[in-house]
This record gives structure tokens, sequence and C-alpha cells, in this order.
């Protein structure tokens, strides 16, 4: 299979590239368990999922400032963060803490990346030079 390129905007610089887990709710990152990197909300559509070392591909954050940035700081400082994040809706306190904690974010990416991607496919994430890769499902 051909590598499938998509187009991006970049929000925190950087490169990384591992399995992507993808995410139709929007995540409280209080909700995720700092020593595991799992997903504790009830009925979210990643209860149960770690986010630990992935990319992570979601539509929005959700709750307070204080608790979306002290929960990803948590994740972080246990090793468990994201190695990046795909976002559809950026909000600030997001934005700031990926630029904070080194995590590489982009958005605004091409439409057709969210109608290929799936669960455990390998993901490069290349907010530097604005580019998405699916390289392998």
């Amino acid at each position: 299979m051909e590598k499938k390129v998509f187009q991006c905007h970049k929000i925190s610089e950087g490169v990384a590239e591992g399995e992507a887990v993808v995410s139709k709710d929007d995540i409280m990152f209080y909700l995720i368990d700092p020593k595991t990197g799992t997903v504790i909300e009830p009925g979210h559509d990643l209860e149960g999922k770690s986010i630990a070392k992935k990319i992570l591909i979601f539509p929005s954050g959700k709750g307070s400032s204080v608790v979306q940035a002290d929960g990803i700081y948590q994740l972080n400082t246990k090793g468990n963060a994201p190695k990046a994040m795909i976002i559809q809706h950026p909000e600030t306190v997001l934005v700031s803490s990926a630029i904070i904690m080194e995590v590489p974010m982009v958005d605004k990416v091409d439409p057709a990346f969210y109608d290929v991607v799936k669960d455990g496919d390998i993901i490069r994430v290349d907010a530097d030079h604005s580019v998405v890769e699916i390289l392998s499902e």
C-alpha cells in the first residue's frame, strides 16, 4: 500500500510516529488515569483504552481549563501523554499545554483523513512540515 499523505496546520511543533487511537467523543484529560494513560470516563467511546504514547485523534477537549491542563500535565509527568495530537476543534488550554509539554499538535487535516484513519493505524505526524501520513493500515 502506498502511504497516504494529508495536509494539515501546525499548532505545536515536532514530529512523532505511533499507533493511532481515534475518538469520536471530546476528551476530558482529567478523566484519564495518569499512571496508565487509560480513559476512565464512564460511557466515553475510549473508556478502558489507553492513549499513552499513541497518536491521539479527537474532536476537542472538554471541561474547565484547569482540569484540562492538569490532566495533560499529570499524564506527561508519568510518561503517559500522547506522542502527538490531531484535533478538529482546538482550544486555547490544549494548545498551550501541547506547546509547553512539547507534544506535536495539528488541526485542519484534510477531511479525507477522517474517512480512512482507524484505531491501530501507524501514523506519522510531522507538524513542522504540516503533513500527517498513514504509514500502515
